[in-house]
C-alpha cells in the first residue's frame, strides 16, 4: 500500500506518517490462546499541522466472528518525535508557538536520527479512571517499540505500574502487542491485534 504524505504535514511527522488514518481489526486478550477473550478495535491517527499525531483507540469485546458484544475500553493521546525543546515550540497550555514549525526541513529531521537507527519518540496515552502512560521508544521504518517511563494513577485506579507496546506494519496491516505489569505482577501479555487501514 503506497503511503501518501499530506501536504500540510509538518516535516518532523514524516517518520510517523505511515500511521496516519483509521485502522480496524480484531485481537485477543492475554496470550491470545484458549479461552482468552476476543475484541475488535478501531484506531485513528490524525494530525492538525502541529508536530504531534493525535491518537484514539476504541475497543469492544466480541465473539469469535467479530460481532461486537459490549464496549471494552477507550484511550487517547499524542505521538511525536522525542527532541529538545525549541524556542519555536508552543506551550505550556495556550502559549503559542511560532507559525513556522521548529523543524522546517527533511535535513533538520534527519539530524535527529538515533545512532542505532530510526528516531526516538515520545507517546502519552490517557485512559478513563485516572490512568496516564508516558512512553519513550523508537520508530525505525515500519517498526515501533515503546516502554513506559512513568504510569500515573489516580487514587481510585487499579494497580498498574509499567507497560511495553510494539507495533509493526506487515503486508499493509498494523500488528500490535501490549504487555502490562499490573496487580503486583511482572510484565505479561495483555492484548494483541491485527488492524487493516480503511481506504
Amino acid at each position: 500500500m503506497p503511503i501518501e504524505l499530506p501536504t500540510d504535514l509538518t516535516p518532523e511527522l514524516v517518520p510517523l506518517s505511515w500511521l496516519i488514518g483509521t485502522w480496524e481489526g480484531a485481537g485477543r486478550l492475554g496470550e491470545g490462546e484458549g479461552d482468552d477473550a476476543h475484541f475488535v478495535q478501531r484506531v485513528e491517527f490524525t494530525h492538525d499541522s502541529t508536530p504531534y499525531l493525535s491518537y484514539r483507540a476504541e475497543s469492544w469485546l466480541s465473539d469469535e466472528e467479530g460481532n461486537k458484544l459490549r464496549p471494552l475500553a477507550t484511550e487517547q493521546g499524542y505521538w511525536g518525535l522525542d527532541r529538545p525543546l525549541e524556542d519555536a515550540d508552543g506551550g505550556p497550555g495556550l502559549i503559542p508557538g511560532d507559525i513556522v514549525p521548529a523543524l522546517r526541513t527533511a535535513d533538520g529531521v534527519e539530524a535527529l536520527r538515533a545512532p542505532e537507527g530510526g528516531f526516538n519518540i515520545v507517546v502519552n496515552i490517557a485512559h478513563p479512571r485516572g490512568v496516564c502512560e508516558l512512553y519513550y521508544g523508537n520508530i525505525n521504518g515500519p517498526r515501533i517499540e515503546l516502554a513506559t517511563d512513568m504510569v500515573v494513577r489516580g487514587s481510585n485506579s487499579r494497580d498498574f505500574s509499567a507497560a511495553t507496546r510494539m507495533y509493526g506494519l506487515v503486508n499493509g496491516q498494523l500488528f500490535w502487542r501490549w504487555d502490562v505489569a499490573a496487580g503486583g505482577a511482572a510484565l505479561a501479555a495483555h492484548a494483541s491485534a491485527a488492524l487493516t487501514k480503511e481506504a
